[in-house]
């Protein structure tokens, strides 16, 4: 075995070759063996990559949302803005209309019902839009009734100053209005129908007292009965009644169908009488006098006020601090006010609804009645003279005498538009040999109404609050008709005649009196 170096140079050029064949064979023989070729696979051509793009690349657009509520969204968006296009086209429109067509009637409120009871219903009149200044020239009532004006902003409110007549179609016209802003002018117009009265009158019986609603055809109605009513009024929504228990009376407050009875507290234990109502104030007043009197002790003919409701204590009218007894009074009409005379002959008129006290207005005789809507007195004055007093301010003048002038008259009862007059003719001695009503209009000029013969008796006339229709209550056959035993006694038998003021027409003849157009009772 050789130890040479085999990392030692050859010596010789053959021993050179043999070497370099000896070690190329050992590296051959250390390679891998090859691998057997396999069966070629068909491979699919790989395209060519395309040069990148040197210019911005288009944005990649997003996928619209899954949701199916989209296409609803936009329709709503569509309508939405039709709706407001029309909006703004009508606007627009009414905006052009306007200028063309002025203002118009939006709106009405009127009570009629209302209106023919009571001075002082309105009607107003609202537009669509503010309003120049309006003249009373510029309203008309028809038919005609007297009315003041009070406009502001889009409202025209027509006050009427005495009631409007019954069963009647009102028209109220304003001419010529005009808005804050300019433009046309226009007419502001309405319509409406009062309705047809009714009336409550006392019927007594031997059994029995009744009060019966009625239409002035003479179909009534009971409403309330009770052993002995001595007198009654009616409001709008109350009927008052006062009733004797033995020798005191009671005062009850009910619906005006006669439900709802209550009772008012009174001063004391006693009796009372010429009861009255004020509707627009919320009174009730009568004359009291306690059960028990002496020279020394007890009250006697006081007059006495209280709210309807019963929610307050009764008022005793004073006169320099002192209760006093009254003569006659009647409260004004639609009004809290009375006016009355002591039995010392002094003539007061006092607000009840203030604290000012009674104010003195002189010395009179007689308070014949007060008018509507005027605030006028009619009184005797202690010479004899009758004059129309303004309650207001104190200014008076003579009530003139009829045409044809028959005489004095016994009892004067104003109305809108004249008077109902009461005057008995005698003989030259002196006897009564008929009695008549006559209705008085404001120029003086007197007609007959309605005349009984002697042995006949004139107890009252009233008129409707718009003196449209007046109640006549007679007592027929004097002689054979005897009183009945109240406190404040009348003939048994009573009848009354509605008429028609306007044509003097009789409409109807009730078994009754006391008709509730009337301020107080008849024998008063």
């Amino acid at each position: 075995m050789s130890t040479e170096d085999p990392n030692a140079a050859p010596r010789t050029r053959a021993e050179a070759r043999a070497a370099r064949a000896a070690t190329e064979a050992a590296v051959e023989a250390k390679k891998v063996p090859e691998i057997p070729a396999a069966e070629p696979i068909d491979v699919p051509a790989v395209p060519p990559v395309a040069e990148p793009a040197r210019s911005v690349p288009a944005p990649v657009e997003a996928p619209e949302p899954a949701t199916p509520s989209a296409p609803k969204n936009r329709r709503f968006l569509y309508s939405l803005l039709a709706v407001i296009a029309v909006l703004v086209l009508v606007v627009a429109g009414l905006g052009i209309v306007s200028l063309f067509q002025g203002p118009r009637l939006s709106q009405v409120q009127v009570d009629p019902a209302e209106a023919i009871d009571v001075s002082g219903s309105r009607v107003i009149l609202t537009a669509n839009q503010s309003l120049q200044e309006i003249d009373a020239a510029q309203v008309t009532v028809e038919p005609a009734a007297p009315f003041t004006v009070d406009a502001a902003g889009r409202n025209v409110g027509i006050r009427f100053t005495v009631p409007l007549d019954d069963a009647t179609d009102y028209t109220v016209s304003v001419a010529g209005v005009i808005g804050t802003g300019g433009g046309p002018a226009s007419n502001l117009e309405t319509k409406f129908a009062t309705p047809a009265a009714e009336v409550f009158l006392l019927n007594r019986t031997a059994d029995d007292d009744t009060i019966f609603r009625t239409d002035l055809s003479g179909n009534g109605v009971p409403v309330f009965t009770h052993a002995r009513i001595n007198d009654y009024r009616a409001t709008r929504t109350h009927l008052v009644v006062a009733v004797e228990d033995g020798d005191t009376s009671k005062i009850l407050v009910m619906d005006r169908d006669g439900k709802n009875e209550r009772e008012l507290p009174l001063p004391g234990d006693g009796l009372v009488s010429t009861v009255q109502v004020s509707d627009r104030g919320g009174l009730v007043a009568y004359t009291y006098s306690d059960r028990k009197i002496s020279e020394t002790s007890g009250r006697a003919s006081v007059l006495v006020t209280q709210s309807i409701t019963g929610n307050d204590e009764p008022h005793i009218v004073a006169i320099g601090g002192k209760e006093a007894s009254i003569a006659e009074w009647q409260f004004v009409p639609d009004s809290a006010a009375v006016v009355f005379i002591d039995f010392a002959g002094t003539l007061s008129l006092d607000d009840r609804a203030g604290d000012a006290g009674p104010q003195n207005l002189g010395i009179a005789m007689r308070l014949l009645g007060v008018s509507r809507g005027t605030y006028t007195a009619i009184i005797e004055r202690a010479d004899g003279s009758t004059i129309e007093l303004n309650l207001a301010d104190g200014s008076e003048m003579q009530l003139s005498a009829s045409v044809p002038d028959y005489g004095p008259a016994t009892t004067i009862t104003p109305y809108p538009g004249g008077t109902l007059r009461h005057v008995v003719a005698r003989d030259p001695s002196g006897l009564p040999t008929g009695q008549a009503t006559l209705r008085v209009d404001d120029d003086g000029t007197a007609t007959p109404l309605l005349e009984v013969v002697a042995g006949n008796a004139i107890l009252q006339a009233c008129a409707s609050p718009s003196g449209q229709y007046a109640a006549v209550t007679v007592a027929p056959k004097l002689i054979e008709n005897a009183y009945d035993d109240m406190h404040m006694p009348l003939p048994k038998t009573l009848q009354t005649h509605l008429m028609d003021l306007r044509s003097g027409k009789e409409l109807v003849v009730l078994t009754g009196f006391d008709v509730s157009w009337c301020q107080m009772a008849p024998g008063f």
